[in-house]
């Protein structure tokens, strides 16, 4: 263990620096405070991290278990704890966000700023007759105004919901039709890579779809200039809205167990779940674990490499990093364009100290470092870097290795996080300056979660003995129910057989000797692609709605070098089954509809065709056997119950 220690460690110069959470013995002490009085010790660091119009005098409300609510009856705004603050306490002038566009312009905004922006579009908003408790859909790449947009939903208590811009028509139109949006924020098109990329034409078409009659007002920001196609009594230009608004817009100071947001995320049926956080609980654990986490300090540079569209970009981007007055950069670009030294470059321009990436993203770029030395990270100065993160899914060893090596220069901690969408923040992660790290291995609990592996019945494992990971207590930054659906929410996540602990639909081993968590996979019909959560059965259903071609399909994930795990899909068409150059044409006419229906993120990796799918004499697909061929291995598994085991071989084939 010497040698994890050794490099678990910041370098001698960040030991001086103090980190937040000093050593095993710290951190073992915050465990134990939390164990001793668990409402008290949440309580304690909401009073410490949150600034309250009206102070909380009950902590967790646990009476009508699993809808828990926490300081109830406190009161507060997000957008005043991240802004107003900040401004408050002589932060300003203070360079709040350091904005990198796709073409390498750089844009600088103060606290200040932020928040007259805010203000100017909040009082916009509010013309628009846009209340407290409205939602608001924002499809918008990222961006400054991508955060004014969150920022100024939050401060006059409209609960926001977040699209990434990568999803279709139909998925945004499902996403709006379930929040029951008043308004739409979008912009002409998003600049990616070189290319500027429809949004307001796909808002459009969402709309034509049917189902989103409660939007009265769509809001442009105009990014491009592109040609777009205007209806002047629902298109509204941002920049006409906001001219002329007051910079000053008061907070609509709102309970604590407001909904800040909602999230949709792919559930194992096709319809999304909307993930619905609170405002107090949710803003607590953001600014929390961004500060233990990361360590972070006043003269840090934060840089999150998230999309605003996923739940990293609200905590990590949005929310946590302004909650504490850090300066962060945000980056509208990929990180391949204009080659792969774009991360490089743009952490030795602007002096970048921690950095968290997602493990796709730093498997692809190992590839093209390794076959460009113009690109590798030892051509660039990240001496300015002193912690390094890792989210969205595991890190594999030899992943973590480089990460260490090349970009850390072997004198950085790497936290390798573990969370969700439900959870709100960081769940299971190392703390730099605390946790002695093992490549691949999330660690120890985040202090006060109660993480544990269980069976099918609830009941712990032994160490060293893989199982369910679920959490025992709830925990202030938790979901607070699925939008419009509180029964489904209790079944998928309060399941009884789990004695009322939260599932988190991961599978999971713990260390014998060390205690710490390796997380092995989803447990549930769930893929994790690029740390996108992609459900199998919304991919099939994209592909049984090519009713021309396919009557039906069955999707698996299977490992993937560079994006933890991609998508194969087993179809069986309405024709014959196509073989060679027409079996390939096909797949990519498939592809190409999964892109439209979902988006391009959803586009299987492989398609491979077949008479039938593997099925047993009472019609259940045997999805264990298409997990083989998926991966290539012998089928050792007992097919006897197959009705039609000669599709085996068909399915094995690839085209």
């Amino acid at each position: 263990m010497s040698n994890v220690e050794a490099i678990a460690r910041p370098a001698p110069e960040a030991e001086a620096e103090d980190p937040h959470v000093n050593g095993m013995a710290a951190y073992d002490a915050l465990v134990a405070e939390a164990e001793a009085d668990y409402a008290g010790y949440w309580a304690r660091l909401a009073r410490e991290f949150v600034t309250w119009k009206t102070p909380f005098t009950r902590s967790l409300d646990d009476s009508n278990a699993p809808f828990f609510k926490w300081f109830e009856d406190g009161t507060l705004n997000v957008s005043y704890n991240c802004l107003d603050r900040n401004v408050e306490r002589g932060l300003g002038n203070k360079v709040a966000i350091v904005f990198e566009a796709d073409d390498g312009q750089v844009t600088r905004v103060t606290y200040s700023d932020l928040l007259a922006r805010t203000c100017r579009l909040a009082n916009a908003l509010k013309a628009r007759g846009v209340r407290k408790g409205d939602r608001v859909v924002i499809y918008m790449a990222m961006s400054v105004e991508g955060v004014v947009a969150m920022q100024a939903c939050a401060r006059i208590g409209a609960t926001h919901s977040v699209v990434f811009g990568g999803f279709s028509a139909q998925s945004l139109r499902d996403r709006i039709e379930g929040a029951g949006a008043v308004m739409v924020i979008t912009a002409d098109e998003q600049a990616r890579g070189g290319k500027h990329l429809p949004l307001k034409a796909i808002v459009d078409d969402a709309i034509a779809l049917g189902g989103c009659e409660s939007v009265k007002d769509v809001i442009v920001y105009r990014r491009t200039g592109g040609p777009i196609d205007w209806q002047p009594s629902r298109d509204h230009w941002m920049h006409e809205e906001t001219e002329g608004q007051p910079e000053v817009c008061e907070p609509e100071w709102v309970g604590a167990e407001h909904p800040l947001f909602l999230l949709y995320t792919s559930g194992s049926t096709g319809k999304p779940k909307g993930v619905q956080h609170s405002t107090g609980g949710y803003l607590l654990h953001a600014a929390l674990t961004t500060k233990w986490t990361f360590d972070l300090k006043d003269d840090d540079v934060f840089w999150c490499t998230a999309d605003i569209g996923w739940v990293t970009g609200h905590t990590y981007i949005a929310y946590g990093p302004l909650a504490l007055g850090a300066t962060e950069v945000v980056f509208e670009g990929v990180p391949s364009y204009p080659d792969a030294g774009r991360f490089w470059q743009m952490i030795q321009d602007h002096q970048v100290s921690v950095f968290y990436t997602a493990p796709t993203a730093i498997r692809s770029l190992i590839k093209l470092a390794e076959g460009d030395a113009a690109v590798h990270p030892a051509r660039y100065d990240l001496s300015s870097l002193r912690i390094l993160g890792s989210v969205g899914e595991p890190i594999n060893p030899a992943a973590w290795e480089w990460y260490h090596r090349h970009v850390g220069g072997g004198r950085c901690p790497i936290v390798d996080t573990f969370w969700q969408t439900e959870t709100g923040g960081h769940m299971i992660t190392p703390l730099p300056g605390a946790t002695p790290l093992v490549p691949g291995s999330c660690t120890l609990p985040f202090p006060g979660i109660a993480a544990a592996i269980v069976d099918e019945t609830g009941n712990d494992v032994p160490h060293g003995q893989g199982g369910i990971l679920v959490v025992k207590k709830p925990w202030p930054s938790m979901i607070r129910t699925i939008w419009g659906e509180a029964e489904r929410f209790r079944s998928s996540y309060f399941p009884p057989e789990l004695k009322g602990y939260y599932l988190a639909g991961d599978g999971a081993i713990r260390d014998a000797e060390t205690r710490y968590f390796t997380i092995t996979g989803r447990i549930d019909d769930v893929l994790n692609v690029s740390g996108h959560r992609m459900g199998t059965m919304e991919i099939e259903s994209a592909l049984v709605a090519c009713t021309d071609l396919v009557a039906e399909a069955a999707v698996v994930g299977r490992p993937d070098d560079t994006t933890g795990e991609a998508i194969c899909a087993f179809v069986v068409l309405k024709r014959a089954r196509p073989t060679g150059d027409e079996a390939k044409k096909i797949a990519t006419e498939l592809r190409n509809w999964v892109g439209r229906e979902i988006g391009p993120i959803a586009k299987p990796k492989e398609i491979r065709f077949g008479d039938n799918l593997p099925k047993t004499r009472s019609g259940k697909i045997m999805r264990r056997l298409l997990r083989s061929l998926a991966r290539d291995e012998a089928i050792t598994q007992d097919t006897s119950t197959l009705e039609n085991p000669a599709v085996l071989a068909q399915l094995a084939e690839k085209n």
